[in-house]
């Protein structure tokens, strides 16, 4: 099972859905301004999270004509409709969470869900978490060995650490190669590197790594 959230951020923002679709069976979290999204794309979402005053009064009435599984929460509250919809996502133990609508907007809100999804990878590593938009997939990566592909619409790969160190990263197939470095975080030395090579590795033994893949138009 995959798990797609879509938030309420910028709509220029988001990508074809499309895109992402595969055979794998696909359930949809609405965050509140994303469940318009959702439904004037056509789509209905298995849930939908927020306290809905972002929505408008039409989409609200088609997900209680479709029985959706509505979660409204007040807008004063500890946690943000993100993590709310996180908490659910991870609930159903799916093998890829991703998340749409989550950049282009409000920096506090973007930063609060890198450092919320990568203490999620952390707790639960066989799930992988992505964050995408039209120019940008940010993958939140476990220690180990990972094979990557290379794409002619997304060809700059940065690798980024958001622990204090990831030990022992190596990259073959790559530019700019790698042998067991630790890079700590703050470090800029893996941005922006390249495929060299249809396919190429990445692999670290301790920390938490943010791979962007990405493009300037």
């Amino acid at each position: 099972m995959i798990v797609h959230i879509v938030a309420g951020g910028p709509e220029r923002f988001l990508p074809d859905f499309e895109e992402y679709e595969t055979e794998t069976i696909i359930k949809w979290i609405g965050v509140d301004r994303g469940t318009n999204y959702l439904m004037e794309r056509g789509i209905h979402p298995d849930m939908a999270i927020g306290d809905f005053d972002s929505i408008s009064k039409e989409t609200l009435h088609a997900l209680k004509d479709k029985n959706i599984h509505l979660l409204k929460y007040p807008s004063e509250k500890a946690e943000t409709d993100m993590e709310l919809a996180l908490q659910h996502a991870l609930k159903l133990k799916p093998e890829i969470i991703r998340i749409f609508g989550a950049t282009g907007g409000r920096l506090d809100h973007f930063l609060a869900n890198i450092q919320l999804f990568s203490v999620s990878a952390e707790k639960d590593p066989s799930i992988s978490i992505m964050i995408i938009d039209q120019k940008n997939e940010i993958e939140i990566k476990n220690p180990g060995t990972f094979e990557i592909k290379r794409s002619s619409a997304k060809p700059y790969i940065s690798f980024v650490p958001v622990t204090k160190m990831v030990e022992n990263l190596t990259l073959e197939g790559f530019k700019y190669p790698l042998k067991n470095r630790h890079i700590f975080f703050g470090s800029t030395l893996c941005i922006s590197n390249e495929l060299i090579y249809d396919f190429g590795t990445y692999s670290f033994t301790n920390g938490i790594l943010l791979v962007i893949r990405s493009c300037d138009d």
